[in-house]
């Protein structure tokens, strides 16, 4: 989903909750990962990989120059000959610690499995963010929570899209009048005219 097609989305989503909802989350995203500044890790389930979510955060980090957002995405089959971006499995979970984000996507309540994982990266120390069911295990864990019931107005990859433009946009340092606005019309227009990132 490109820029237009966001902003278009947005425009459908004016005067629901959703705006606002995904703003919010995604400041919580933006502020921890760059208040910290020990990473941005992503995680979904063994069903569930986010990696549309990841590939459109580094794009963000990239646009709106805040290098923290782009996540290092954890994958529960990574093998060691996938692409580097790709290689980083379950047990980067362990090595987490105070200072790292740890955001967990998952259309359902996670197993048992990776909720034990999840629940020992909040006990190191680190930030658990979480976009999924809204209720369960999971959310209760997690210091920040999304919830995206499912059959609700919007589905979990909809709101990923608005939550990854959210978080690179609200990046852009606050400034004032004409100066802000011509900056923010600048990035806009770098951004739609810049070249499609490579493929994930």
């Amino acid at each position: 989903m490109d820029a237009v097609r966001v902003a278009l989305l947005r425009e459908v989503l004016a005067g629901t909750e959703w705006l606002g909802a995904t703003r919010r989350f995604a400041g919580a995203v933006r502020a921890s990962a760059v208040a910290h500044g020990g990473g941005l890790l992503l995680v979904g389930t063994p069903e569930y990989e986010p990696w549309h979510l990841a590939a459109h955060l580094v794009d963000e980090a990239a646009w709106s120059g805040t290098p923290e957002l782009a996540p290092t995405l954890v994958r529960h089959a990574a093998r060691p000959s996938d692409p580097a971006h790709l290689a980083v499995g379950l047990g980067r979970l362990a090595a987490a610690r105070r200072g790292e984000t740890l955001l967990v996507v998952s259309p359902d309540e996670p197993g048992a499995a990776l909720l034990e994982r999840v629940h020992d990266v909040r006990r190191a120390g680190a930030t658990v963010l979480a976009l999924g069911p809204g209720e369960g295990e999971l959310t209760a864990m997690a210091h920040e929570a999304l919830a995206v019931p499912e059959g609700g107005e919007l589905d979990l990859d909809t709101v990923q899209h608005l939550v990854s433009a959210a978080s690179g946009e609200n990046a852009v340092p606050s400034g004032r009048g004409r100066g802000r606005f011509r900056d923010r019309l600048s990035r806009l227009a770098e951004s739609l005219t810049a070249p499609p990132p490579s493929r994930w």
